[in-house]
């Protein structure tokens, strides 16, 4: 779920009493060197319940029935009923892959084709669903829902990574801003897969000079008029944008490299919300 990330309480806070696990997906995007010290941090929370999980491969899906089966069973207030039936909601910030998570429990249990329609940005589902069969034995149903992020961001930088990890549509913050940002964010935890991937030759911290040399790389420019003393000049100038939403695509695709943002604030601080920004895909 995080790649995704948002606070480490959150979940907690939001659900209360009622059994819950913390699914952290897109692992094959994360870099989990430190994935230890997440679970550690997570525990001191109170987040006793996580797995990692990429609902791409299946990976570690088989974990979920099972252990939703044994939260619920050892919870006391969900033996009442004479049908044993689970109904389990699924929740979690934008485009972090709850309805990949879905698809991936039917193809594991039922040997089913997709239920929920996926897509690589946030907004794909855009209302709680009816329930949606994922096991037969147990029986269990799951709803999907709405991404939902805090009413509150704690920091212009927490809402940046957000974004990164594709939680708001790129245009709201500004295609050239998240570059800006994942640029820095790369070159301070000295990850340079973006140089061999673009053949820059060198690691760059300014933002425009990358761009464009991604932009002329990729083919992606474009004739503007330029008014001079003689009359119109027709100019080749590199497209910033188009080669910003590149970038940006090439790292939540995972060909820069796994990535953490939240590397030092997890190493420089135990209380700190380990904000597992895969690098980039979908709880």
């Amino acid at each position: 779920m995080w790649r995704a990330g948002s606070r480490a309480t959150w979940p907690k806070e939001t659900l209360g009493i009622k059994p819950h696990l913390l699914i952290l997906n897109k692992m094959d995007l994360a870099d989990l060197k430190e994935q230890q010290k997440i679970i550690q941090h997570l525990e001191g929370e109170g987040l006793k319940n996580v797995i990692f999980t990429n609902c791409i491969k299946d990976e570690n899906i088989k974990q979920v029935i099972p252990k939703v089966t044994e939260l619920v069973g050892s919870s006391y207030r969900y033996h009442r009923g004479e049908n044993v039936e689970f109904c389990i909601m699924v929740i979690g910030v934008p485009n972090v892959g709850k309805s990949s998570l879905i698809n991936s429990l039917r193809r594991q249990h039922l040997r089913k084709g997709k239920a929920t329609r996926v897509g690589g940005e946030p907004g794909i589902t855009r209302a709680v669903m009816s329930r949606i069969q994922v096991c037969e034995r147990p029986l269990m149903f799951l709803l999907d829902t709405p991404g939902v992020l805090a009413p509150r961001i704690e920091s212009v930088e927490t809402g940046l990574k957000l974004a990164l990890c594709g939680t708001v549509l790129d245009h709201l913050v500004g295609e050239e801003t998240l570059a800006d940002y994942l640029l820095y964010t790369l070159n301070r935890h000295q990850l340079f897969g973006y140089v061999q991937h673009y053949g820059l030759g060198e690691a760059c911290d300014d933002v425009a000079s990358v761009l464009k040399r991604v932009a002329v790389r990729l083919g992606k420019t474009q004739k503007v008029k330029v008014l001079t003393g003689t009359g119109n000049v027709n100019v080749i100038q590199p497209n910033y944008p188009a080669a910003a939403r590149d970038f940006l695509r090439t790292f939540r695709s995972g060909l820069l490299g796994p990535v953490m943002l939240d590397r030092d604030i997890l190493q420089s601080s135990p209380q700190a919300d380990p904000c597992l920004a895969l690098g980039p895909r979908d709880v």
